[in-house]
């Protein structure tokens, strides 16, 4: 009888982890789906809101609001961060999430600058820092959630669900722009009025994950937690962690910049240096992406077995090493199959961070400051040098030095492979166990 309660317990406690990930990561998918839709049909609406301009000069204003949306991270990463942490983590995940579907609604709404002029970019703007808000608090609080909600000997694999699910939004969102582009709407119809539907889609879908997210359960490390009200949540008491504040600054620069270079700057790259079609560049970012999820879940699990330590390392050599010729050979590629394998070693690399990065930085904190700790400084390094990988990028393009964009972002994970050599494996080191 008390093997029998015991096995019955076990799946009961299984049942509710799947649950809690799976309830927890399709949230998740949806924010990402808003926010990576504003650049995976930035090729349409670009004209619509700057009409002025050669292809670059346009792209490089549209990118500029897409870094502008960064800048609110880091006051979404503390606000919603401070709300995880002393409310709980489902509320400010649900909380996030409906502020995502207020700014989809304002992108899909908005009238072009033909129609009320200079004021057409300014609600971009604006709908753009209402996203940055949402998704500088979604990071923080569903790395959290998803990392404690999970087993300790599996807590690698669960918590690489956040990139499957965060990949698995821009996926949506390509999905969505080919589907759109090769069976329903023609070039002229996507220009002119189609890129508003996966805004006005984004919208809803943010409403169901609401409702989703709303009947989560909130997991043990934060109802269990014994510490007074007054410092949970508080930038004073996450002061008190310097190494950690600074470990997560340190290994986010260089991860955060390759991500985002290899999949949201790369379908841009593709059409603008490579000379590829919108619709070969949107293929195989899709492609390339979707094998880039599948890997997510693998690269955790190794993770659970040799420690987290070894995956960064081997991401940040790989990367300092490689980037140059990397994205060298794909800039001087001109076909489609032969920059789709370039890009997937890019991703191979870059998954050594990102399937592990939300697991690694949660387990630096302890339960009281740990949604905050994590959302933060997050959202200041990827505000500072992902938000603003486009804008580098084609700033150097248009001043006719490309090449010098490749050394950046080589500097940028050289410095993070100096963190990963003098951290601890968290793996070994994790706080997520002290409740």
């Amino acid at each position: 009888m008390p093997h029998q309660q015991s096995t019955a317990s076990d799946i009961s406690d299984t049942k509710r982890r799947i649950k809690a990930i799976t309830g927890g990561s399709i949230g998740n998918l949806v924010e990402w789906y808003d926010w990576y839709a504003y650049s995976a049909f930035a090729l349409y609406f670009s004209p619509v809101f700057f009409p002025h301009g050669d292809r670059t000069a346009q792209l490089l204003n549209t990118a500029g609001i897409f870094a502008v949306g960064f800048l609110m991270r880091p006051i979404g990463g503390w606000l919603f961060g401070r709300i995880a942490d002393k409310a709980g983590r489902k509320k400010g995940m649900t909380l996030s999430i409906l502020l995502m579907s207020v700014g989809s609604l304002v992108i899909a709404c908005s009238p072009g600058y033909a129609t009320i002029g200079v004021a057409a970019p300014v609600l971009l703007f604006l709908a753009r820092l209402l996203q940055g808000l949402s998704v500088g608090g979604e990071y923080g609080t569903s790395a959290t959630y998803l990392s404690e909600m999970a087993a300790g000997n599996r807590r690698g694999f669960y918590s690489s669900f956040q990139y499957v699910t965060l990949i698995g939004g821009q996926l949506v969102a390509l999905g969505v722009q080919l589907v759109l582009q090769k069976l329903l709407l023609t070039d002229a119809q996507l220009h002119e009025w189609g890129w508003r539907v996966p805004f006005f889609i984004g919208a809803g879908l943010a409403v169901v994950a609401f409702y989703i997210r709303s009947h989560l359960d909130e997991p043990a490390a934060f109802t269990m937690t014994d510490k007074d009200k007054r410092i949970r949540g508080s930038v004073a008491e996450l002061l008190k962690h310097p190494k950690a504040v600074a470990t997560v600054i340190g290994l986010t620069l260089g991860g955060t910049i390759a991500f985002y270079t290899y999949s949201i700057y790369m379908q841009k790259f593709l059409v603008n240096t490579v000379h590829l079609s919108i619709d070969q560049s949107t293929l195989i970012s899709f492609c390339s992406l979707l094998l880039f999820a599948l890997l997510q879940p693998a690269f955790g699990l190794l993770s659970d077995k040799i420690g987290r330590k070894p995956l960064l390392m081997g991401f940040g050599i790989l990367g300092t090493l490689c980037t140059v010729p990397l994205l060298s050979s794909i800039g001087a590629v001109r076909g489609a199959g032969g920059a789709f394998v370039l890009v997937m070693l890019g991703l191979l690399i870059v998954s050594g961070y990102t399937s592990i990065n939300a697991v690694v930085k949660a387990e630096l904190f302890p339960a009281e400051i740990r949604a905050l700790g994590v959302g933060l400084p997050y959202a200041v390094t990827a505000a500072v040098f992902g938000g603003t990988a486009e804008v580098v990028a084609l700033w150097f393009k248009q001043i006719g030095h490309e090449a010098w964009f490749y050394w950046y972002v080589t500097a940028c994970i050289f410095i993070s492979l100096l963190v990963y050599l003098t951290m601890k494996d968290t793996r070994k080191h994790s706080k997520i166990t002290h409740i």
